[in-house]
């Protein structure tokens, strides 16, 4: 079934946190229904549409901004009173737009997730859930890692309201009053949750930061993944989640809006598994989404809010066709007086610009003047890919970005991204000198581009700082910093658990550290490793290397494992620096396990072999093209040859987007033959050339050779 939207602009308010808007309940089955929103500026703006303008019922005044909003009201009754959370307060509001309640959390850090259920609150800080019941404290629970969204479920099959947590280290915890009863592993990092029935239910939509979305049933005691959709074509990370009869047929689709501006609609096949319907890209993140009825009694759509606080809808009305050339226009008086009066608006505003620039010369040259820096958002987020092991650095800004400057002390590679049209140049560096340059990048933005996806990737072992320097289109001129950290092992990611059947190389600590110590030491080598200290004794965290698969363990009070002996010669040397900074006698011990190096070289050789077969096939193709313009065609080829020729497009793409892919591999297998024998006491740097030289005359078996002859 083919759906068709149009997309309607609304209003536009302050810029807006992950689900902050709702549509408040329409009074009559096809009415148009009122919408909440708020904003950074503190502000909750509700308004309806009536004849195509967009009609306030009420704005509150400006305050600390608002991280999150919710509907509620007693069980049984329209949920038609608004909550909004802002700091570690909680304001409720009517419909009409009185406030009647404000509730102090008394939490130590701000609340960033909320849920109400009649007289039932349910809020998040980063580690601590609270749920209060009229206002008196019931519940808390400490995280082990950072929560990103709370729902809640009851049903007639559960005996409780059961609250499920979505947390940072890939796990949704469903708590039962203050304990934890248990949880349930997702694909990656959950940001957000829903509910795929308002009315009730025990199942539960999440969305991952690396755009994936499943179904879990939640039972009392465990759960069950109904289905997963993967994110095949690396769209963006998903932000908010609902679920509206949009095309009709009696079943809930899926609406999801994600953080590079796709919004897409799900239905269901016969088979009732999601099927792709319906997707609309807008230029900016969406920070909500909701199904109803707004513009127009009767005709449906889905309403978003972006990050620059635009309220857009896409609706089912079919719009008007275009007059085309020679037609007569016949306008209806509505329709001239709404053209009217924007061309007036357009006009005060023309006046007030002129108005605002006049005085702001005059204050700039009085001589009591004083410079006032513009102040601006940016919404930023370094996050690591799993599918090609680069980092993807997004930044997003209120207003048009006029130029950014990226600057390293370590060495990076920047890796083509085809959704970036900014024009990159790059400055010589001189990484010899102290606090030396390894990357200084500046890209010039084109006109009204708010946001920038870049790419990085990172060399284990090298670690140091990428910073960010973001110069917006804003007089006067006005740049923010933004620090990324490059860890020692950048390219690992959290995992669920490792392949215990691997040959495994240890490593162990023994020394006056605490705890605390040891854990801080792990968030500066890994990432994904919550900073706050977790509870207990011991704790254990699981990894796999993106680039090339191979996994590593840490474990209780210092004890690493890994099957690659260069993570475990990057442990040891970072961890001497930082213990020696703190003036901590640490003994390392070592188990080095001599199978884990062919273990390592077999992982890579896949890899190598592919890259190695590229860069032939690459060298080929201008002697290729030359010859079949000298012969007019390629019949006379052999078929290899005529193949690379038509491939020839797709070959060089590859090739692009991979930069320093084979220097990168070569170098891993350098590192694994130097660390091999630095742990035996050996140095083997003067046999590098000829490990070097087999590189080059690939073969995996002389590899091994070499690797146990040496």
């Amino acid at each position: 079934m083919e759906l068709h939207l149009n997309r309607v602009d609304y209003i536009q308010v302050g810029v807006t946190s992950q689900k902050t808007m709702k549509l408040l309940p329409a009074l009559g089955k096809k009415a148009t229904q009122k919408v909440a929103i708020a904003d950074h500026d503190g502000i909750l703006t509700c308004f309806g549409m009536k004849k195509g303008e967009a009609v306030p019922v009420f704005k509150t005044l400006p305050g600390q901004k608002i991280a999150r909003l919710d509907l509620g009201g007693a069980a049984g009754t329209p949920q038609e009173k608004i909550f909004v959370c802002s700091g570690s307060q909680v304001r409720g509001f009517t419909k009409k737009g009185k406030q009647f309640l404000t509730f102090e959390a008394n939490l130590t850090e701000n609340i960033n997730a909320m849920h109400v259920a009649g007289a039932d609150l349910f809020v998040c800080a980063s580690y601590i859930y609270n749920h209060y019941c009229d206002c008196k404290d019931q519940d808390y629970y400490l995280s082990g890692d950072k929560i990103n969204d709370i729902t809640c479920l009851s049903s007639e099959n559960l005996t409780r309201v059961m609250p499920v947590l979505a947390c940072q280290d890939r796990v949704l915890r469903v708590l039962q009053g203050s304990e934890l009863a248990y949880d349930v592993e997702v694909p990656g990092p959950p940001s957000v949750l829903e509910l795929y029935n308002k009315d009730g239910g025990e199942e539960i939509l999440y969305g991952t930061t690396d755009g994936k979305i499943g179904l879990v049933q939640i039972g009392e005691r465990s759960a069950a993944t109904k289905w997963e959709i993967d994110n095949d074509k690396k769209k963006g990370g998903i932000l908010c989640i609902d679920t509206y009869d949009i095309i009709g047929d009696g079943v809930n689709d899926i609406l999801v809006g994600r953080d590079d501006g796709t919004v897409e609609v799900y239905g269901f096949d016969s088979s009732s598994e999601p099927m792709l319907r319906f997707d609309h890209i807008l230029s900016e993140s969406v920070t909500s989404i909701q199904g109803g009825c707004v513009g127009k009694e009767s005709y449906d759509e889905v309403l978003t809010a972006t990050y620059t606080g635009w309220v857009t809808g896409l609706t089912t009305e079919p719009q008007k066709a275009e007059a085309g050339p020679g037609d007569v226009v016949r306008m209806s008086k509505e329709t001239q007086s709404k053209v009217e009066a924007l061309r007036a608006e357009l006009e005060q505003l023309q006046v007030k610009v002129l108005q605002g620039r006049e005085q702001y010369q005059q204050t700039s040259q009085s001589s009591t003047a004083v410079s006032a820096v513009p102040v601006f958002s940016i919404n930023d987020k370094f996050t690591l890919c799993q599918d090609d092991a680069s980092y993807s650095l997004t930044l997003e800004v209120q207003t048009a970005i006029d130029n950014l400057l990226l600057q390293s002390d370590v060495p990076i590679d920047l890796l083509d991204v085809d959704k970036n049209s900014a024009v990159v140049s790059f400055s010589e560096c001189d990484s010899e000198q102290p606090n030396g340059n390894f990357l200084l990048a500046t890209y010039r933005c084109q006109a009204n581009t708010t946001r920038l996806e870049l790419k990085v990737r990172s060399i284990e072992g090298q670690y140091g700082t990428l910073q960010a320097y973001i110069t917006p289109r804003l007089q006067p001129k006005t740049c923010q910093v933004r620090q990324y950290q490059i860890k020692p092992l950048s390219l690992h990611q959290r995992t669920h658990s490792i392949d215990h059947e691997r040959p495994m190389n240890r490593l162990s600590l023994v020394g006056q550290f605490s705890f605390a110590e040891i854990h801080s030491w792990v968030v500066f080598c890994l990432p994904e490793v919550p900073e706050k200290t977790p509870a207990g004794e011991s704790i254990t965290f699981h990894f796999h290397n993106t680039f090339l698969g191979t996994h590593r363990k840490t474990q209780g009070l210092g004890h690493f494992r890994s099957d690659n002996i260069s993570t475990i010669s990057i442990l040891s040397d970072v961890l001497s620096k930082e213990a020696t900074k703190r003036k901590i006698n640490l003994n390392i011990s070592y188990d080095i396990n001599d199978d884990s190096v062919s273990h390592t070289l077999k992982m890579i050789h896949p890899k190598l072999e592919h890259q190695l077969l590229l860069a032939r096939k690459v060298q080929l193709i201008d002697a290729l093209k030359e010859l079949q313009v000298h012969e007019g065609n390629a019949d006379f080829l052999i078929p290899e040859y005529r193949n690379i020729l038509d491939d020839s497009v797709n070959l060089l793409e590859e090739y692009k987007k991979q930069p320093a892919h084979l220097e990168r591999l070569y170098g891993m297998i350098t590192d694994l033959f130097i660390d091999k024998f630095k742990f035996k006491g050996h140095n083997v740097k003067t046999k590098v050339s000829s490990l070097l030289e087999i590189l080059d005359n690939y073969d995996l078996n002389s590899l091994l050779d070499f690797f146990n002859e040496a």
